[in-house]
């Protein structure tokens, strides 16, 4: 039988580089599936169905909702985005590895669903790092960056409810270290019970004779 797969969510601010990260991570390590998340709002072009995202119409959402279908879901600028529990349940059955990239707010509602997942939190340098990486985009009014500023400030205030900080100075060192903290994971005592049990066993054996 497999061993359940490791459940890695992976947030932080906009400007943080998460989305990047996650990209680089795949490329180093194929055996980590990225989760597919589902959306009402309409394909854009180029965008494949199941692929990009999963597209709903909104009465399919909301019937998911009622029948708790999302690991996490929300709804932004009157369209929803969510995290479809079965996709994530059937990939962790088979030994996967499944990371997500969600929002804090997500983020939060998946840690009381799945305690035992493993939470990394991205962030910039410094915030002043984080500020001009977010005007560099050149593609938003001052008022909107600064409205993404204080969000971050308050993404930044749950940092304490993740396992780990990473720190995205350069894109190469933190998907290293990202690979470091979700090998690391693996080796705990409490994902290896099946190791555990056949020392004991062993030790039962050896004492008997």
């Amino acid at each position: 039988m497999n061993k359940r797969g490791l459940l890695i969510v992976v947030s932080g601010p906009s400007g943080t580089g998460k989305g990047t990260v996650c990209q680089a991570l795949l490329q180093k390590r194929p055996d980590i599936h990225l989760s597919v998340s589902a959306t009402t709002r309409k394909p854009r072009p180029g965008e494949t169905d199941g692929v990009n995202y999963y597209f709903l119409s909104e009465e399919k959402f909301k019937s998911m909702i009622e029948e708790k279908g999302f690991i996490e879901w929300a709804c932004f600028c009157q369209n929803y985005y969510g995290t479809p529990r079965d996709k994530v349940e059937e990939q962790l059955a088979a030994g996967h590895d499944v990371i997500l990239e969600i929002e804090v707010q997500g983020a939060m509602q998946v840690r009381s669903k799945f305690p035992e997942a493993v939470f990394v939190f991205v962030m910039a340098p410094s915030v002043e790092e984080l500020e001009r990486r977010l005007s560099g985009r050149g593609t938003e009014a001052p008022e909107v960056i600064k409205e993404r500023l204080k969000t971050a400030l308050w993404e930044y205030s749950n940092m304490e409810k993740y396992n780990y900080i990473l720190l995205n100075d350069e894109v190469d060192g933190a998907v290293d270290r990202l690979i470091s903290i979700i090998d690391a994971e693996k080796q705990r005592t409490e994902r290896n019970a099946d190791v555990i049990q056949e020392a004991l066993k062993a030790k039962e054996r050896i004492d008997l004779q």
